[in-house]
């Protein structure tokens, strides 16, 4: 099983009253930057990248890293200089990238290069994912909503070329054009990393994905729907005419350690504070349905069930349209109204797990036996929560949960996608031991 650590990279200042869901909600697109501290941010970032190197020494097997535009509740505007660094500064831990926003890049030709210079630094421990962006992105990247889709798959398409077929060649596409496609970079690994796919809600995606034998990666979303939608990939292997596995799942959820239930609790609910998140129950701020529900972004009547339990979907009207579609099928649906208690709900529903090692071990336990991921994440250190909270977390991860999680792996035979190739379902051992080799070389 492929253990990895996350989080989002809050831009966390009390004093811009936008802290917390005791202070002013974020409004998506609606604040002014002139709030931005950037000696502040330096701090962060540092930090960030601090508790980075400490997961890899705590024994993470990768260190992810997301991307989102204009906003607060995430600093990773700019992933991939990021992973440059993460490349440069780690040895072991695979750097995944969940991911880039692929419609809004207007030249994937420097996509594919700044991916390769990173696989290359990283001497081949890129993982590389790619997403479609919300409605944020589009708006703020001036990316046309009804081609994000199109444009999405066809800069796939040519950053695969460009990685895989030899120059000079022309690429004359519906939305890229290059006379001339020569990269003198080429990634470290062959014939390219490993592609994961990550998502919430749009079946398309899923479809696509389980097509291209990539494994997809669902994003802190409820434990049934998020069941049912790992039986839509399923479903589309089949037809595809192979049998997924649990190298084509992984999973992204909420978990912080700490040494006693108090300290647990009292870190735990700095979840939902901080600056306000709209993928995130409790504290998802004010989500304007016309930016995040753009026409043509996403294809209204092919959505996953897991929308219902995506907290910014029931700011743009999305998942009451879902539920009327399961209505008129005759199906029972609703969309429960907010908790009055928020953390105490989601830690019901396993959304958060926090608690001592003893205690998250045995809910962590659940999650794997309810999902069968071969690939975890744990979203910890964020909201509110300080940089002592985080090291207090990685250090209990690593004495006591990480070597609980890999028994529990094996015991449930849960494999990942360095264990099982997830191209052709055959063992693939070796790559890791090279890296490790070159690693200690190095």
């Amino acid at each position: 099983m492929f253990i990895g650590y996350f989080t989002e990279r809050p831009y966390q200042d009390p004093n811009s009253g936008y802290f917390g869901n005791t202070g002013r909600a974020v409004m998506d697109l609606g604040m002014s930057n002139a709030s931005y501290d950037p000696r502040l941010g330096a701090d962060l970032y540092n930090r960030y990248l601090d508790e980075k190197l400490y997961a890899e020494e705590m024994g993470f097997d990768g260190l992810m890293l997301n991307e989102h535009h204009s906003t607060p509740f995430c600093m990773g505007q700019v992933v991939n200089l990021e992973a440059a660094i993460l490349a440069r500064i780690t040895k072991r831990a695979k750097i995944v990238l969940l991911g880039n926003i692929l419609p809004i890049w207007d030249d994937p030709l420097w996509l594919a290069e700044d991916l390769s210079t990173i696989d290359m630094i990283s001497r081949g421990r890129l993982v590389t994912g790619w997403v479609r962006g919300t409605g944020r992105e589009s708006v703020a990247h001036n990316a046309v909503p009804p081609y994000n889709w199109d444009r999405f798959q066809e800069a796939h398409d040519f950053i695969i070329e460009a990685w895989t077929r030899d120059g000079p060649f022309r690429w004359e596409g519906e939305h890229y054009h290059y006379r001339y496609v020569n990269p003198w970079s080429k990634p470290y690994q062959s014939p390219h990393p490993q592609i994961w796919i990550p998502g919430v809600m749009s079946r398309n995606t899923v479809a696509w994905a389980a097509k291209h034998r990539y494994p997809y990666v669902m994003l802190a979303t409820e434990l049934g729907p998020t069941k049912d939608s790992y039986g839509y990939y399923d479903e589309v292997a089949k037809e595809e005419g192979y049998e997924a596995g649990t190298q084509h799942r992984g999973y992204l959820f909420k978990v912080h350690v700490d040494e006693t239930e108090a300290l647990a609790d009292e870190a735990g609910r700095k979840y939902v504070q901080g600056p306000s998140n709209p993928f995130l129950e409790g504290n998802q701020g004010i989500v304007r349905p016309f930016i995040q529900n753009l026409p043509g972004l996403t294809q209204r009547n092919n959505l996953l069930p897991t929308l219902t339990s995506f907290a910014a979907a029931r700011s743009r009207g999305r998942a009451e349209q879902f539920i009327a579609q399961q209505r008129a099928r005759g199906e029972k649906a609703d969309i429960p109204p907010p908790p009055k208690d928020p953390y105490t709900d989601l830690t019901k529903k396993y959304s958060i797990i926090s608690g001592t090692p003893k205690t998250v071990i045995k809910r962590v336990r659940h999650v794997l036996e309810t999902l069968r991921p071969g690939t975890i994440f744990f979203w910890d250190g964020d909201g509110a929560m300080s940089h002592e909270d985080s090291m207090r977390s990685l250090r209990l991860m690593g004495e006591e949960v990480i070597p609980a999680m890999r028994e529990i792996g094996k015991e449930l035979d849960l494999k990942g996608p360095f264990e099982v190739d997830p191209k052709n379902n055959e063992p693939m051992a070796q790559a890791d031991e090279d890296i490790a080799e070159q690693a200690a070389a190095d």
